[in-house]
């Protein structure tokens, strides 16, 4: 009789530790990264009122089965589902899921714990965090932000004052592109009239200016009906010529007034064949040296005559003394009878040597391999850092901790601190894998168990207030 009650009252126990799994379970059922828990039961403590005998040849009898008597149940285990969660897109840049079984690395002053649960920030450090303030783990970059140094993993510092800008670069090429047609470049009277363009340059602060340049066709139908066009860089008329001067202008509209000839093209002239087509002997090259701005008086835009204080001034092309030098590329020009119509570019045609602007940071973006970048307003692009990850030999042997993250123990493996590039689902978390039609149907038949524990214990003492009405 006693035996019943007892067993009776494991499986309360049992069912109601059970119950407080499925709470779990179903509460978490929006928690980021969350992995769901079941419970397994097993029986317990037999009571053998009769061994199992063998066939006994003498007294003619069979072999007999053991008879027992089960005392109750017990908790087997509370297993933890590493199944992956739903994905829900946030279109966060900073929001990760990964796709395969890994685990994010995350650090505080406790030690290093691991989650699921891919909801980053940046925190005021400039430190990528989780929600409750833990680092984040991974590999920085090299201080020019081309490489990843990989090694043992580190807190990932993404916002530093070096990350906030980077710096402009001078502007060594230009180039032209279009046509250049004799007919615009001579008048009725037959007398030279210059096409007149500009080309844009960046200085080594990334100040940005304009200088105009005139083409001359100064030899028609010469030798092999060639046709001659010089180059030149025309004196700037507002200002008194002795000695000679030429004129640049800044994004500002500040006039900086340099001294002649330091501008004039060597060579300075390009030649085109019968058929239009540019001639390419070198002369196509053209260089304009010595460009020293620190020499450069600057002058009022509206009255060019009234010198106004000298800005912050830098060199111009590649490092001189005080200046330096811009090559312009002129071998895609052609010579047909069609618009004139030049197009002058920033950069070599393979877009090399345009110069820029100082960059101010405009973003972050990470890409599906887990690595960090910065973009900036002049167009440059920045590593910043990678996020690692580490894989487990056995990942439901983790422990949690709360706060959706999980430490190592002696039966899920170490990691090793080094951890592997992870693959990413980036502006995506992983949901919860709680299954709220399993949860509930486990709720039916765990209350279903729990109010037949129950009805043993109330059938059992109602056996028991029988056996002791006996005695009246």
């Amino acid at each position: 009789m006693m035996r019943s009650l007892f067993s009776g009252v494991s499986g309360l126990q049992t069912h109601q530790l059970k119950m407080d799994v499925i709470g779990n379970n179903i509460a978490n059922v929006n928690t980021v990264g969350f992995k769901g828990q079941r419970v397994t039961f097993a029986d317990v403590y037999y009571q053998t009122t009769q061994p199992a005998t063998t066939a006994n040849e003498m007294t003619g009898l069979g072999g007999m089965n053991a008879m027992q008597i089960g005392l109750g149940t017990s908790v087997s285990s509370i297993d933890m589902l590493m199944s992956t969660g739903s994905a829900q897109r946030t279109d966060n840049s900073f929001d990760l899921m990964i796709e395969d079984d890994a685990m994010f690395i995350v650090s505080d002053a406790g030690g290093t714990y691991y989650t699921r649960a891919g909801a980053f920030r940046i925190d005021k450090q400039g430190s990528l965090v989780t929600p409750n303030g833990m680092r984040v783990q991974g590999w920085p970059a090299n201080d020019i932000g081309t490489e990843i140094m990989r090694g043992t993993v580190t807190d990932l510092l993404i916002k530093t004052p070096e990350n906030e800008s980077t710096d402009p670069s001078t502007t060594t090429d230009v180039n032209i592109v279009g046509n250049l047609n004799v007919n615009d470049s001579v008048n009725p009277d037959g007398t030279a009239d210059p096409v007149h363009s500009s080309i844009k340059f960046y200085d080594s602060l990334g100040n940005l200016y304009s200088m105009p340049i005139t083409f001359t066709a100064t030899t028609l139908d010469g030798a092999n009906g060639e046709t001659t066009w010089s180059i030149e860089v025309p004196l700037a008329e507002s200002i008194p010529a002795s000695p000679p001067k030429v004129e640049i202008t800044d994004e500002n509209g500040n006039k900086y007034i340099i001294t002649a000839p330091v501008f004039q093209p060597d060579p300075a002239e390009i030649k085109f064949d019968v058929d239009g087509e540019i001639i390419l002997d070198g002369t196509e090259e053209v260089q304009f040296t010595a460009i020293n701005l620190r020499a450069a008086e600057v002058r009022d835009a509206d009255d060019p005559s009234v010198l106004i204080p000298k800005p912050i001034i830098a060199d111009v092309g590649t490092q001189g003394t005080g200046g330096g030098i811009i090559k312009m590329d002129l071998s895609l020009v052609t010579q047909y009878e069609a618009i004139t119509n030049l197009d002058p570019n920033l950069g070599t045609l393979d877009y090399k040597g345009t110069g820029k602007a100082a960059g101010t940071m405009q973003g972050y973006s990470i890409s599906a391999d887990g690595k960090i970048s910065a973009t900036y307003s002049n167009g440059d692009i920045k590593l910043l850092g990678q996020i690692a990850i580490t894989y487990f030999d056995n990942l439901a042997g983790l422990e949690k901790v709360a706060d959706n993250v999980f430490r190592s123990t002696a039966n899920s493996g170490d990691f090793d601190g080094v951890g592997t590039a992870g693959s990413f689902a980036t502006g995506t978390l992983e949901m919860s894998n709680v299954d709220l039609s399993r949860e509930f149907t486990e709720m039916i038949t765990t209350q279903r168990g729990y109010q037949a524990s129950s009805k043993t214990i109330t059938t059992s003492d109602e056996m028991l207030q029988e056996l002791i009405n006996l005695k009246r």
